[in-house]
């Protein structure tokens, strides 16, 4: 009883329960109208996809332009921290993490069966018979697109403006926060704010119950394609049941590092099982069709980006495009928060292309791995479609893995690799959702974790029981119903960030160091004894400082006598290179990190380098 008091005391009662109320009431009613519910998630999806599909598709393509704005901008120089703030990770350490935040159970469910739908049923609007070398090609050029630098600049915008707000300017780590330069603290201290979180629980807790569903839909369906068990709504329930048990026990018992070691261990699992299909699958056509797909998926880019199909009645936007943009978005708080909170330290320029092109290009290799081997098996064989010729999203996987050697137990291995990404996904969605829900607390109660974690299991379990043969619509419709809001947010955050971010260029100084080099033809160096040291003297001094604080006369800096120039070299500084003094504030610089010349600085006796850039610089130092 005193545990739930503590949690229920830490919890923002004005996000919580309206979020929890919406949550369990749309549970409920799929529970009560379990009869009609398959039809209204069909008659839904359809009013989604006809009245907004055109919104989601020309907010994601915005989404991108504002993150390619700001890494190429003088937005990027910015820091998420202070300004001499070094970045948490090295980069090695970051990019595997990105990696790993690109991996889920997505992945292992469309690995085979997206490109492979798109290669035997191609979009209407596309032109393309189906089963074609041209179907083909446009089939990873779509896959790519729908899990490339679109979703990734979904979270792009999440993820900056939290690292902006929580580690630049201090704010909680919530998505509120993001909009604060827009609509000022007091409304996003109030109403307005406790509606934003609240929406963006409700969309992360259904986003994560997607993959759920996802995930639990292929694991059953990987055990009957194996002999093992005779799949059924039952079975459905207890391997849920299961799995949240699973992630629900790390949370009580606080396993966190146990949970990192299997979040890890299922991270090596998936890179060997690509790497499996990779060398004892076709090799060399794989490589080809790699270098062949990121090619085709940049030249397709831009006709892509702006698609809507008006003239098509095929249905196939809303199945996959649009279907993709408000999955992305309802994970864009949980994916966001996590890239925030390793990217501590890192410019807005690094943080953008590190994010984008980082999981991006995991991305078009799994793909074309999973997916390109599957679409030639198809074109060789025929064995991958049903009885009635269409695609099977829950066995095509080990459909394609029964063709390789070890086809038992590389099956095996991604049915492990689905359950730990199950136990993960729920694990860390319970927690983003809890840390929203108490206003930005990182130490959230583990009861309300429990609770977040068993919620995500239940909707999972409701959204495939009820949709019946039409499951995979439900919980499509679920997704991209729960963005419809969350996309509004989400484009007034953009908008809210470049105000901040404007002022932010125009107010932060630019850090330089600048040395003085005295004018020999006009006499400022002192003739007599002593005098070419004197020069290297004065040519060697230098001092840091910033354009406003540049003191008018310093030792090196004096006006020559007879009344010479001095001239100044400016050399940029990077935010390494800085040491601020905690008390003062003071600026100083510091080589310790300056740049290492990786040549060594060496010098040779021949004219060649006499009149080399780098000769002329030995001979001149300054």
């Amino acid at each position: 009883m005193n545990a739930i008091k503590e949690a229920w005391g830490g919890l923002l009662k004005p996000v919580f329960v309206p979020a929890s109320v919406v949550i369990i009431g749309m549970i409920a009613f799929s529970v009560i109208y379990a009869s009609t519910a398959a039809d209204a998630f069909d008659t839904l999806n359809g009013i989604i996809a006809d009245g907004v599909g055109w919104w989601y598709i020309l907010a994601a393509t915005g989404f991108v332009l504002f993150a390619l704005y700001c890494g190429l901008s003088r937005v990027g120089n910015i820091r998420l921290g202070r300004d001499d703030e070094k970045p948490e990770f090295g980069v090695l350490s970051w990019f595997a993490m990105l990696f790993s935040a690109g991996m889920g159970i997505g992945l292992v469910f469309y690995g085979v069966a997206e490109p492979l739908s798109h290669y035997v049923t191609p979009p209407e609007a596309g032109g393309i018979p189906g089963s074609t070398d041209a179907a083909a090609r446009q089939a990873m050029e779509l896959t790519l697109f729908h899990w490339g630098l679109h979703a990734w600049a979904i979270y792009v915008v999440v993820g900056l403006g939290m690292a902006y707000m929580t580690y630049r300017k201090g704010r909680p780590l919530t998505v509120r926060w993001l909009l604060e330069p827009l609509l000022g603290r007091k409304r996003i201290e109030g109403g307005i704010g406790h509606t934003i979180d609240a929406v963006a629980i409700v969309g992360t807790l259904f986003g994560v119950a997607t993959s759920l569903g996802f995930g639990v839909q292929q694991i059953s369906a990987g055990l009957e394609y194996l002999g093992w068990v005779e799949t059924s709504n039952w079975f459905v329930v207890l391997l849920i049941a299961i799995i949240t048990g699973i992630a629900t026990f790390s949370v009580v018992t606080g396993v966190s590092k146990g949970l990192k070691w299997l979040s890890n261990i299922n991270m090596a699992m998936a890179g060997a099982l690509a790497l499996f299909v990779l060398i004892l699958g076709p090799t060399l056509f794989l490589m080809q069709s790699w270098v062949q797909n990121l090619g085709g998926y940049v030249q397709a880019l831009p006709e892509l980006a702006l698609r809507t199909s008006p003239f098509a009645d095929d249905g196939w936007a809303a199945g996959w495009t649009i279907f993709y943009w408000g999955w992305w978005m309802s994970w864009a708080p949980f994916v966001g928060m996590f890239i925030a909170r390793i990217s501590r330290g890192r410019t807005i320029r690094e943080f953008v292309f590190g994010v984008l092109l980082a999981p991006t290009i995991v991305g078009s290799l799994w793909f074309t791995i999973f997916g390109d081997t599957g679409i030639l098996r198809q074109r060789n064989d025929g064995d991958l479609l049903d009885a009635e010729g269409a695609v099977n999203n829950n066995t095509s996987l080990f459909q394609m893995l029964d063709g390789l050697p070890l086809a038992t137990i590389t099956s095996v291995i991604a049915i492990a690799v689905i359950v730990f990404f199950f136990v993960t996904s729920s694990d860390s969605g319970s927690l983003v959702v809890d840390i929203l829900s108490t206003g930005g607390e990182l130490e959230t109660p583990k009861i309300t974790r429990v609770y977040w974690a068993v919620l995500e299991g239940t909707a999972a379990a409701v959204l495939l029981l009820v949709g019946g043969t039409s499951s995979l619509t439900a919980l499509q419709t679920m997704s991209i119903a729960t963005a419809v809001p969350f996309s509004v947010v989400l484009v007034l955050a953009c908008v809210s960030m470049l105000k901040a971010f404007r002022y932010d260029v125009a107010t932060t100084p630019r850090y330089v160091r600048v040395t003085a080099t005295p004018e020999t033809e006009t006499g400022t160096v002192p003739a007599g004894k002593g005098g070419e040291s004197e020069a290297k003297r004065k040519r060697s001094s230098g001092i840091s400082s910033t354009f406003s604080g540049l003191a008018p006369s310093r030792e090196g800096l004096s006006t020559p006598r007879g009344g010479g120039t001095v001239v100044l070299a400016v050399h940029e500084v990077s935010n390494e290179q800085l040491e601020v003094h905690p008390e003062t504030g003071a600026v100083e610089y510091s080589s310790d990190n300056a740049p290492v010349d990786p040549l060594g600085g060496e010098v040779f006796d021949t004219q060649e380098f006499a009149d080399s850039a780098e000769g002329q610089k030995d001979s001149n130092p300054s």
